[in-house]
């Protein structure tokens, strides 16, 4: 598979290189896997829009628990809906060669479900369950658990924390914070599969 049969221009695939964290090799492979979402649809148009039920469809996401807030957050419209576009700039952010900080300012908006820019005692709250799945903590437990984040976390006491909060304590030792933090990367949309996937595909 050859750039012979790409749909983009030499220049288009060098923009797309300048703009995220991919080789233009990886920018193919990543339009790969969106055209194998809906090959009639994006095979007439390389930028089309699909449904987030599409989306939702590609594995890594499939298993993400935070898979609809991933596809909310990167979708253009904001309705989960991706284009193309939107679908690269996703991958790229969870890349291997995209900055842990680029990360954290992602998982922070996905982990901010009410959007204001704060992760907020409800907004911990949906986290925890996202993260425990099936295995549902009681009310006591539930507290405990967001007692103890905004006690190691929360350094002005405000009740809630602010991206500077969550940056840094993603740095320390907050276990919980940590661990959604490594559910996004290992279990998002682009993995070490992933980029193995692109030399056996080429």
């Amino acid at each position: 598979m050859g750039q012979g049969k790409s749909q983009f221009t030499d220049e288009e695939l060098q923009d797309y290189q300048d703009l995220t964290y991919f080789t233009k090799k990886e920018v193919l492979h990543a339009h790969h896997k969106f055209k194998a979402l809906a090959p009639e649809k994006v095979g007439h148009n390389k930028n089309a829009k699909l449904p987030m039920v599409k989306i939702l469809q590609y594995p890594e996401l499939s298993v993400n628990p935070f898979g609809e807030r991933i596809c909310m957050i990167f979708s253009s419209s904001q309705d989960g809906d991706c284009t193309f576009e939107d679908f690269l700039d996703m991958m790229s952010v969870f890349s291997e060669t995209s900055p842990k900080s680029v990360k954290a300012e992602h998982a922070f908006r996905i982990f901010d479900f009410d959007g204001d820019d704060m992760l907020g005692v409800s907004d911990l709250m949906k986290v925890v369950n996202k993260l425990t799945g099936d295995k549902k903590l009681s009310e006591s437990e539930m507290n405990m658990v967001i007692q103890n984040i905004l006690e190691e976390a929360d350094l002005d006491d405000d009740g809630s924390l602010s991206f500077a909060e969550f940056e840094h304590i993603t740095d320390r030792s907050s276990d919980f914070l940590r661990s959604g933090m490594t559910m996004l990367i290992s279990c998002g949309p682009y993995t070490r599969r992933f980029h193995n996937n692109i030399i056996n595909d080429t």
